[in-house]
C-alpha cells in the first residue's frame, strides 16, 4: 500500500479541516446551549407574546432543513444588505438551529419540576428570577443532559454541511482533495473515521459529565 498519498496529502488536509471543524463545532454548541436555555426557559414560563415568539422561533428552525437555512443565510441576506462571511454564517446557522431543538429539551426539564419547588422557593423569599436560577433550571439541566447531548452529537455532523457554503471544513478538504486525485473512496472512508472519534469523543465526555452531575437516589444508576 502506497502510504504517501496518505501522509503527504491526507492527513495534512483532513487535519486542517478538521481545526476549521472545530472551530464551527464549540462556539456552536455553547452558544446554541445557552439560545435553547434562554428559549426554552421563555417557552415554559414566559408571558403569552414571549412564548410565542419563542415557540415561532423554535417551530422554525426545527421544520426547516438545516441546508436551507444555511443558504439564506449565506446567500440571502446579501439581497438585504447583510453580508456574512462563510465563517459566521455557519456559526450563526449552526447556533440557531441547535438553540432550537435545544430549547426543547430544556422546556421539557423545566415542566418536569414540582411546582411546589416554586412556591417553597418563594416562601423562603425567593423572587422569582432567583427561583428559576438557583432552582428550577439547574435541575432542568441535569435532567435535559441527555436531550442535549444528543444534540451536539448531530452538531458534530451537520457541521460537515458548512462546505456548501464555502467554509472548506473536515468534509470539504475531503471532496477538495478527492475531486483532484479521484480517491473518493479512500478519502471518504478517513473523513468517516475522523467523525467517529470526534462522537466518540463526544459520547464519553458527555457520559462523564452526566455521572458527575448525577443526584444520588434520584433516577441515576450506573451501567
Amino acid at each position: 500500500m502506497n502510504t504517501t498519498f496518505y501522509f503527504q496529502d491526507l492527513l495534512p488536509a483532513l487535519n486542517q479541516g478538521l481545526l476549521v471543524s472545530l472551530a464551527l463545532i464549540l462556539p456552536s454548541a455553547i452558544m446554541g446551549l445557552l439560545v435553547g436555555t434562554g428559549v426554552g426557559t421563555v417557552r415554559a414560563f414566559g408571558g403569552p407574546v414571549a412564548s410565542s415568539l419563542a415557540r415561532g422561533y423554535a417551530s422554525l428552525f426545527r421544520g426547516t432543513p438545516l441546508v436551507i437555512q444555511l443558504f439564506v443565510l449565506y446567500f440571502g441576506l446579501p439581497n438585504v444588505g447583510i453580508y456574512l462571511s462563510p465563517y459566521v454564517a455557519a456559526v450563526t446557522g449552526f447556533t440557531l438551529c441547535s438553540g432550537a431543538y435545544h430549547s426543547e429539551y430544556i422546556r421539557g426539564g423545566l415542566l418536569s419540576i414540582k411546582k411546589g419547588q416554586v412556591a417553597a422557593a418563594h416562601a423562603l423569599g425567593f423572587s422569582t428570577w432567583k427561583t428559576l436560577c438557583h432552582v428550577i433550571v439547574p435541575q432542568a439541566l441535569r435532567r435535559a443532559l441527555p436531550g442535549c447531548g444528543n444534540e451536539l452529537i448531530y452538531l458534530i455532523k451537520y457541521s460537515s454541511l458548512a462546505y456548501i457554503i464555502t467554509c472548506i471544513e473536515l468534509t470539504g478538504e475531503g471532496k477538495v482533495l478527492a475531486s483532484k486525485t479521484f480517491r473518493f473512496t479512500e478519502v471518504f472512508l478517513v473523513v468517516g473515521l475522523y467523525y467517529l472519534v470526534l462522537v466518540s469523543l463526544a459520547t464519553w465526555g458527555l457520559n462523564w459529565l452526566e455521572q458527575r452531575l448525577a443526584v444520588p437516589g434520584f433516577g441515576h444508576s450506573r451501567n
